[in-house]
């Protein structure tokens, strides 16, 4: 199922990537515009994450296809952000180095243990759907970087919120690999 309704949307994200890093090459766009359309394209993009997993199941549409697109399209999502953040010094490269990393490493890991048969025991888990939460609230923030409502400094909360979010990261990885180990012992003897 190539082309369903959810799966073009899931495509959506991945195309949003060089549309979110071309707005902070328009010429004769004022910082604070690029930083509000960029969060703007962000939010709709990311808000698509929840919806083709929603309409999939809805109009049973879910496919393999879909089931590996998705994941794959929030990633590159969330890593192309965070290297535009690092970029413009919004977010320290430490923190962009810990969720790229575990990103590609929990992915191989998923993709190894699948084809041992064993890829039910590194299924996705409420603690990465949380890091996962966290990191879509503090990327919005940060690619704002301004006061929302007069109010919320979102450069201040969304530092704040990418380090949980990073500290999330490593707990995750540590709980995947926990829940892998059993395996990996019994392949490596």
């Amino acid at each position: 199922m190539f082309l369903t309704i959810p799966t073009l949307m899931t495509w959506t994200r991945i195309v949003a990537i060089p549309l979110i890093v071309a707005v902070y090459y328009l010429p004769d766009l004022a910082d604070a515009t690029r930083n509000l359309v960029a969060t703007i394209m962000f939010v709709v993009f990311a808000v698509t994450d929840w919806l083709d997993g929603f309409l999939a199941r809805k109009l049973n549409q879910t496919s393999a296809f879909g089931a590996f697109l998705d994941p794959v399209a929030d990633k590159f999502l969330v890593c192309a952000a965070l290297l535009i953040l690092v970029h413009m010094n919004r977010v320290h490269v430490l923190v962009a180095l810990i969720i790229i990393g575990r990103e590609i490493a929990i992915s191989s890991l998923r993709e190894w243990m699948a084809q041992i048969g064993a890829g039910k025991s590194v299924a996705v888990h409420m603690l990465g759907k949380i890091k996962t939460t966290v990191q879509m609230v503090a990327i919005p923030f940060l690619l704002y970087d301004g006061r929302l409502m007069g109010l919320l400094d979102t450069r201040e909360w969304g530092t704040v919120l990418v380090w949980i979010a990073a500290a999330l990261t490593v707990w995750s990885m540590v709980f995947y690999m926990q829940k892998a180990l059993p395996e990996i012992r019994a392949r490596v003897k």
